[in-house]
């Protein structure tokens, strides 16, 4: 079953430019930030939208979470259709943003219950909600401590507590650890992995390539408003090209070892200032082997040898040409 489907969606906005000379504005420009975007994500699963910079994430998300009518095309969340029904999709959905939308000058527990009762929850099922969430992000402790007191990762995990008040059966988490440290973006890895374990269905929007290959159990690669390509991470990968024969070695060896390269792989690339020779190679293992006996028979001892697979980062500029960078304001 699907939760999530899009079909044919079309955003465009109206940008006004100002002359260089007289600094008066021009016609407005068209911007198409989405141009028949199609995409669904199946109940259960986690879905990664990755894309460069401006390539039509947010407004994907703010679309189908019903904070922008698109132009055209359809889309539907848990069932309900997001432009025809929208207070229902409300009901079923949780956001959680790129920046914490939490109210600084309250303490944990505070913001929690706020918008618990935003959602009309009584006093006593707010209360109880708030102290639950509290204790499965691990904020217990500094739940009557004021946010501003809290550290990035705390704010955040605060955050994605306020998306999940309802129970929503699809949550939407907009590159949800822009900003963190590495040991924050672990911690917010597991409880999203938690409550992808939980049944939740996400559609999950990221800059860090890493992370849709840590937590996505399919990626939509998007650019200029489109869904350019599509599929597992490993399934990305391959379509780049097989493994890679990698050689690093001191200046002075790399004439020779291009030529021990060229015997296993036709296709040599050298990399002058990382001392790197690098080719793609069909047999693997066995290409490795053969670099490393015929490196031995020549007295050359790398600094560093070995075999590498694509990896999200190649699969990114190989097909939109850019480096990941994050999403447009």
């Amino acid at each position: 079953m699907k939760s999530v489907i899009a079909r044919d969606l079309v955003k465009v906005y109206k940008v006004s430019t100002r002359t260089r000379s007289k600094g008066e504005k021009s016609a407005p420009k068209e911007v198409r930030a989405l141009d028949g975007l199609s995409l669904d994500v199946e109940e259960g699963t986690v879905l990664s939208v990755l894309g460069p910079n401006g390539a039509g994430k947010t407004t994907l998300v703010r679309v189908l979470t019903t904070l922008l009518t698109p132009d055209s095309g359809e889309a539907s969340v848990a069932g309900v259709d997001v432009i025809k029904h929208p207070d229902e999709v409300r009901k079923v959905i949780g956001l959680s943003g790129q920046y914490a939308a939490v109210d600084e000058t309250l303490t944990g527990w505070d913001n929690l219950v706020m918008f618990a009762r935003l959602y009309r929850m009584s006093n006593a099922a707010a209360s109880a909600r708030a102290n639950e969430l509290l204790e499965q992000f691990s904020l217990s402790d500094a739940a009557r401590r004021p946010i501003k007191t809290y550290s990035g990762g705390m704010r955040r995990r605060l955050d994605l507590a306020a998306s999940l008040i309802v129970k929503p059966k699809v949550l939407f988490l907009d590159e949800p650890t822009t900003g963190l440290d590495p040991r924050g973006r672990q911690e917010m890895w597991g409880v999203i992995n938690s409550l992808v374990d939980s049944g939740v269905t996400l559609l999950l929007t990221t800059q860090y390539l890493e992370e849709a290959d840590q937590l996505a159990d399919e990626i939509a690669v998007v650019d200029h408003g489109k869904v350019i390509a599509r599929g597992t991470s490993d399934q990305l990968k391959r379509e780049v090209g097989g493994e890679r024969l990698e050689i690093v070695v001191e200046h002075q060896h790399i004439p020779a070892v291009r030529e021990i390269v060229a015997r296993i792989s036709p296709n040599v690339v050298i990399d002058e200032d990382l001392r790197r020779i690098s080719a793609p190679v069909s047999t693997g293992t066995k290409a490795l082997m053969e670099a490393v006996k015929a490196l031995d028979d020549a007295g050359i001892h790398p600094l560093d040898l070995g075999l590498k697979r694509p990896s999200l980062d190649d699969v990114f500029l190989s097909l939109t040409g850019h480096v990941a960078e994050s999403e447009e304001k």
